[in-house]
């Protein structure tokens, strides 16, 4: 089977790099918020050009603790995109706040500026746009609405470290940003971990004590906080990781060509937008296609693996049926969720393994054509 995500390949390829890193973690006895920690924080602040960045224990968790930090709470809403994993909405409810969902751009698959300014109420608080499969939104217009409106905007970069918007890189462009190290984002580690980046200083000298349970001093807590605290195994793992993420990206990249160029010969598959202002680094590749099933059954019987995201948008989920919204409300992420198909996508996919795809894709397009 060629596999969607060759996990194994990745880790194995830093694998005595990350033994060693872990052994000394291990011998160190600092297991909590230690060195590795303190390090890596300080090499993603740099990496990302940002003031600060601060380990926590997930991506979700990193979305809860900025909403949490920033005051938002019960009554507030905070606009984001029906298109996108279900954590993105669900850190918002978790703070009591309200998700208002917002449709969109056919050309990025992200957040539409242009909805986004519809949504807008006494009650909005923030806007979290989602770098969706590896790409920016277009942040210079939803910060000039934010100015406008006098909001937050909290980048979910999850999906998208490396990734870049005319010359700078998400995690810098908004007010904060959260990232999640989940196994199969580009930048992983083996379990969870997650990331809040900001150029703000009192936004993170206030995620720093709400991550330790509202505690700046051992056994003195100003607030009910969390525990949510990146592990010193993990940093040392991810600090391996981030010497080699350019390089994974730039691979991501050059594989995106050429499945962009055998793509164009078929007529009843389009590629993924990428936009020319902006660095894609590929967390996924996705096809759009009006026969998704067809085709993710033809690459199922050459043995290779595809994935859907998103199959059901979030404003269709019974999770988030009082919300009020239905079938209509969201069309172009409605028929996004109909239509796209992720296609294998690793720096460690082999050619032969991608030719394999392109193969059973260019074949896909001749039997279409003759039905």
């Amino acid at each position: 089977m060629i596999e969607l995500v060759p996990l194994v390949r990745q880790f194995q390829s830093i694998k005595s790099e990350i033994l060693q890193a872990v052994a000394e973690a291990v011998d160190s006895g600092k297991f909590i918020l230690g060195p590795n920690v303190s390090a890596l924080e300080e090499e993603l602040a740099a990496y990302l050009n940002v003031g600060d960045t601060i380990g926590v224990a997930n991506g979700t968790d990193a979305l809860v603790l900025v909403l949490d930090a920033y005051g938002i709470g019960p009554g507030d809403e905070v606009i984001t995109t029906p298109f996108t994993f279900f954590a993105t909405a669900e850190a918002i409810s978790r703070t009591g706040a309200i998700p208002v969902f917002a449709d969109i751009d056919p050309d990025t698959y992200c957040i539409d500026p242009v909805q986004i300014e519809r949504c807008i109420t006494p009650s909005t608080k923030a806007i979290i746009p989602v770098h969706l499969f590896g790409q920016c939104a277009d942040m210079d217009a939803i910060l000039s609405i934010a100015e406008r409106h006098d909001l937050l905007v909290i980048e979910d970069a999850c999906q998208a470290f490396g990734a870049e918007y005319k010359g700078r890189r998400a995690g810098s462009l908004g007010h904060a940003a959260c990232f999640s190290f989940f196994p199969t984002k580009n930048l992983g580690t083996i379990g969870d971990g997650g990331l809040i980046s900001t150029s703000d200083a009192a936004l993170a000298a206030r995620v720093r004590m709400l991550r330790q349970h509202g505690s700046t001093r051992k056994y003195i807590h100003g607030e009910i906080g969390y525990n949510s605290r990146l592990d010193e195994i993990h940093a040392a793992i991810l600090r391996v990781a981030l010497t080699r993420i350019d390089g994974w990206n730039l691979e991501r990249r050059r594989l995106a060509d050429r499945y962009r160029e055998a793509i164009r010969a078929v007529d009843s598959i389009t590629a993924a937008p990428e936009k020319a202002d902006r660095t894609h680094i590929y967390h996924l590749f996705c096809v759009e296609t009006e026969d998704r099933d067809a085709l993710q059954e033809a690459l199922a019987e050459e043995q290779i693996a595809s994935g859907v995201y998103y199959p059901c948008p979030l404003h269709l989920q019974e999770a988030y049926q009082s919300l009020g919204y239905g079938s209509g409300s969201f069309p172009v992420a409605e028929r996004l969720s109909k239509r796209l198909l992720a296609l294998p996508m690793s720096a460690f996919l082999h050619e032969a393994e991608q030719d394999k795809v392109i193969a059973t894709l260019l074949r896909y397009r001749k039997e279409d054509a003759t039905s």
